[in-house]
């Protein structure tokens, strides 16, 4: 028996959706079949019984083939009633808790969960994308069911504030930048829909990263992988000119500037993000209809799966060592490395191309 059988999961789909206007987030339906289920495809295989906390709609949740609780009490009081409910429901001693609106979790969430609470010897395991908790993902121990009850009694309802009276650890997912995406507002589900896989390049000026990419992306287009690309440009930058209408409209005081043709169209928009703009926010610009896979250039400082590019001419320190992120390493020569990840000829782009083709399967299945 593996060791998240004694794992029971409770997909939290007991709240009002206020922000939705009331929708039940659960039915709503990404690439064609509901949120809800969405979550127990990814999450029932993990763990050896699943239920469902759910407060309305109960006979179409009756439908999924899952145990259907509703809050101990009424009224709808929030997420920690729903992990009230789920404890009082379960008969394991650990419970893993799941919005019922993120269908991107990723697949080892509870072997991950279980594991750090276990190193740690905590009580309550949390995960968090690398730079904020996410409460509503989190491991519990059974056994913490009468201090919750008794929190609840008293009026709390901050998941947050009961976490900090317990032995809390964070699991860090910041190898999963898409995971925790979940819909809050009607047009989070087109930015869902069909995310792309994201992949970086991480490497020093001088080693050639513009362009690999120009070799690289006919490649991958030859294999049919529609391709984006988003680059961080380190110093002020503009794409338009002096003298152009679009320019003198944007400098006038245009928020957004969008200049379009039959070929292409370009939306231009002036938004101070200070130094680091997020990656997640500008990849959520681009239409995830029409990408299979976005490479980045940059952004070396946020979390999200990386290849190395390495030229020993370059004259510059390894960096593999100091992030994890980086899944492989790509040199014009081999080099012995420390950890053991991919090696690859920077110079030989099938090679390349095949280590991205696998990547973008092993991504569909983690």
């Amino acid at each position: 028996m593996h060791k998240t059988d004694q794992i029971t999961a409770v997909i939290l789909a007991g709240g009002m959706a206020r922000r939705m206007g009331g929708v039940d987030k659960g039915w709503m339906e990404l690439n064609g079949k509901p949120l809800i289920k969405h979550v127990l495809d990814l999450v029932g295989p993990q763990v050896g019984r699943t239920l469902i906390n759910a407060n309305r709609s109960l006979d179409a949740y009756g439908t999924l083939g899952f145990p259907v609780v509703t809050d101990l009490e009424g009224d709808f009081q929030g997420p920690l009633m729903g992990m009230a409910t789920g404890l009082h429901h379960a008969a394991t001693e650990w419970v893993l808790f799941a919005p019922c609106d993120s269908p991107n979790l990723p697949r080892n969430l509870a072997e991950r969960m279980l594991d750090k609470a276990i190193s740690e010897g905590s009580e309550i395991a949390v995960a968090t994308d690398g730079k904020r908790m996410q409460p509503v993902v989190s491991l519990i121990k059974r056994s913490l069911l009468p201090s919750l009850m008794a929190t609840l009694a008293e009026g709390e309802r901050k998941i947050d504030r009961w976490y900090a009276i317990h032995n809390t650890t964070q699991v860090d997912f910041s190898d999963h930048p898409e995971a925790f995406i979940n819909v809050n507002r009607r047009d989070d589900l087109s930015d869902l829909q069909q995310m792309p896989k994201i992949l970086g390049f991480a490497a020093w000026s001088g080693t050639g990263k513009t362009t690999l990419l120009k070799q690289l992306i006919p490649a991958l287009k030859e294999q049919g992988i529609r391709v984006g690309v988003v680059k961080h440009a380190h110093h002020r930058f503009d794409v338009d000119h002096p003298g152009k209408d679009s320019y003198e409209i944007r400098k006038a005081g245009a928020d957004q500037m969008l200049i379009c043709s039959g070929k292409r169209w370009a939306l231009m928009v002036e938004q101070d993000q200070g130094d680091r703009p997020s990656l997640m926010h500008m990849i959520n610009r681009m239409d995830h209809s029409l990408l299979d896979l976005v490479l980045v250039e940059g952004f070396k400082l946020e979390a999200f799966p990386k290849i190395e590019l390495y030229r020993k001419a370059v004259g510059k320190p390894l960096m593999y060592q100091d992030d994890e992120n980086i899944i492989a390493f790509a040199s014009d020569e081999p080099q012995q490395l420390e950890r053991d990840i991919t090696q690859l000829d920077l110079n030989n782009i099938q090679q390349l191309t095949d280590f991205i083709k696998q990547y973008i399967k092993e991504s569909d299945h983690r």
